[in-house]
């Protein structure tokens, strides 16, 4: 038996006083939340396994088998597009996202303290009803009624339902301490209804993430969607509405930042997704900006 048990047993103590504290992060969105950086083109310092925990739920389109579930693991590259899990095993990918270096920088802004990041991202869904290849909106109802909201939940649900993550045979907590949010590209393409209904859409998606994480003021960093410009077609006819959305949204929150840095990512292998160097100064750039906004907003401490 470990010494930290025998002293909580010897004094009569609950051995919860010896557990482990997680500052956990929600990261979620669509594609460019998702990842489509190339684990082949990282560079050797984030090659291998990080001390830090990551839950990424399984991403489903709407109304599909086992949105949600997933398993607890130590950080690693893999966990961009193609990520799978059946909730027992984690299936790494190809390729990887911003998680990478924002669990880096975040390590380095709370050194000593331990780190953890629940995960959900979809590509092509929308916050409103008919824009992309699924939807985020809270009142869905077609099918069996489940949507990319039902899914983010279930995410954290199952995270925060895990006893011990980290496996060491204590049992941990996670600390919620902000939600990091990239999403917004297929509102901008649908059209100018759910272009028009972004700030609302954005405003109760927030505020329905902070009630699951029970905390009504918990630091939001929203990042800024581009358009490449590539090709014939104009794929986000209505982005400079999403954008003002954006805006808006943080200059109304004193616990919101806008991660604008994305003006200056370079596009990959199609118009709609950035290259791994772009996600890897993604990472960087969320973290700044949650360093920012934490100094106007008292609701996240130590």
């Amino acid at each position: 038996m470990k010494k930290s048990a025998l002293a909580c047993l010897a004094s009569l103590l609950s051995c919860s006083t010896f557990a482990d504290e997680y500052l956990t992060f929600f990261m979620a969105g669509q594609s460019n939340m998702d990842g489509y950086g190339y684990v082949s083109e990282l560079p050797k310092g984030l090659t291998g396994t990080q001390d830090v925990m990551i839950f990424h739920g399984n991403g489903v389109f709407d109304n599909q088998d086992n949105g949600g579930v997933g398993k607890w693991g130590k950080l690693k590259p893999g966990h961009g597009t193609g990520f799978k899990s059946d909730g027992k095993t984690n299936m790494l990918s190809d390729r990887f996202g911003a998680e990478l270096t924002f669990a880096k920088e975040i390590q380095q802004q709370y050194p000593g303290k331990k780190i953890a990041i629940i995960k959900y991202a979809v590509g092509g869904t929308g916050l409103a009803l008919n824009t992309g290849y699924s939807n985020w909106f809270p009142n869905f109802t077609e099918g069996k009624g489940l949507n990319q909201y039902d899914f983010a939940l279930k995410t954290i649900n199952n995270a925060y339902a895990a006893n011990d993550i980290d496996n060491d045979g204590k049992a941990d907590t996670l600390k919620p301490m902000g939600i990091i949010w990239m999403q917004g590209e297929a509102d901008a393409h649908a059209g100018e209804e759910s272009a028009n209904a972004y700030l609302n859409n954005l405003t109760s998606m927030m505020n329905l993430f902070r009630a699951a994480l029970r905390v009504d003021d918990l630091p939001v960093v929203i990042g800024k969607i581009t358009d490449s410009e590539l090709g014939e077609e104009d794929i986000m006819p209505y982005i400079y509405r999403v954008h003002l959305a954006q805006q808006l949204f943080v200059e109304s929150d004193q616990c919101a930042a806008y991660m604008s840095n994305s003006d200056t990512y370079t596009y990959g292998d199609d118009p709609w997704h950035y290259t791994s160097e772009s996600f890897v100064q993604m990472g960087k750039d969320f973290a700044l900006s949650y360093q920012q906004v934490i100094k106007t907003c008292g609701s996240v401490k130590e």
